[in-house]
């Protein structure tokens, strides 16, 4: 079973949790992290991973408690509000993974010459920045859907000064964002 991120992140929106695995609606889904492989198809924010099926890395999974008993995944239970804000820092925690790897990490990738250790991942590898921009764009365009869904149900925004942060590590590093100025 694949999962449409789009549907869930809209039922979220509504208030209606469909459990991905049995496909019940239920009030509150238990929310938990986990790096098996088995557990990838009930994984909406990584859908598109190039790892695919085989990808070892952390996702959040969200299930209903039986079908987390049976998958044995750990986790607690959230309802739509808390969902929300667990999936609005797990995106945060994705950004700030984007943002240290062009602010510094992607030069673990590539040996660089002496004469090249100032320049910007721009500069030396041009299609890994492309590449590292358009995933950077996509995260930024979801944390704003969950931005506009915190606006629109008059709820605070979790650790508001946190975008502003981001935006000002962006711009220091000369890179523009969709999160403002």
């Amino acid at each position: 079973m694949q999962i449409n991120w789009e549907e869930a992140i809209n039922q979220i929106f509504e208030d209606r949790l469909t459990c991905p695995r049995c496909g019940t609606d239920y009030p509150s889904l238990v929310v938990g992290y986990s790096r098996r492989p088995t557990l990838n198809k009930f994984a909406p924010r990584h859908q598109d991973c190039p790892r695919g099926d085989e990808c070892e890395a952390r996702k959040l999974i969200t299930l209903c408690s039986d079908c987390a008993a049976e998958e044995r995944l750990p986790g607690n239970d959230a309802d739509a509000d808390q969902m929300l804000e667990t999936y609005m820092l797990d995106c945060r925690r994705d950004l700030e993974d984007a943002l240290d790897y062009v602010a510094d990490l992607w030069r673990d990738d590539f040996e660089l010459e002496t004469e090249n250790l100032g320049q910007g991942l721009h500069d030396v590898a041009p299609e890994v920045f492309k590449d590292e921009l358009a995933w950077r764009e996509r995260l930024e365009t979801e944390y704003l859907r969950y931005h506009r869904e915190f606006r629109s149900r008059a709820r605070r925004i979790p650790h508001a000064g946190w975008r502003s942060e981001y935006v000002e590590e962006l711009h220091a590093l000369g890179y523009e964002t969709l999160l403002g100025d």
